[in-house]
């Protein structure tokens, strides 16, 4: 993997379709509550980064793998950083939904 491999846009679309083919996956937005609202992917959970010190309350189970995402991708990054540090071990940044292409809920 090189530089240009870093800098190019993960492809959420993957990742969702990684996501649904998961036994017990939990697809995780992390944007801000207002945000989720104006529109999200279709059977993802909203926790927002601000209040990811919750996340035992909504994902009890440690070992379930978690698919996140936000706007561009950096949110859903720390998102998935600070997760792993609460003893989180399958957890997934796959992106920002700016790059969705697909339906949205709102």
């Amino acid at each position: 993997m090189g530089l240009l491999d870093l800098m190019k846009p993960r492809d959420i679309g993957e990742g969702v379709k990684t996501c649904k083919a998961t036994a017990g996956a939990v697809l995780l937005d992390v944007r801000e509550t207002d945000e989720y609202a104006a529109g999200h992917i279709p059977g993802s959970v909203n926790l927002p980064l601000s209040a990811i010190s919750a996340a035992s309350k909504r994902v009890p189970k440690k070992d379930t793998p978690l698919f996140v995402y936000c706007l561009s991708g950096n949110r859903s990054g720390s998102a998935v950083g600070a997760l792993k540090s609460m003893g989180y071990t399958n957890v997934t940044n796959i992106g920002g939904i700016r790059s969705w292409r697909g339906e949205i809920e709102r």
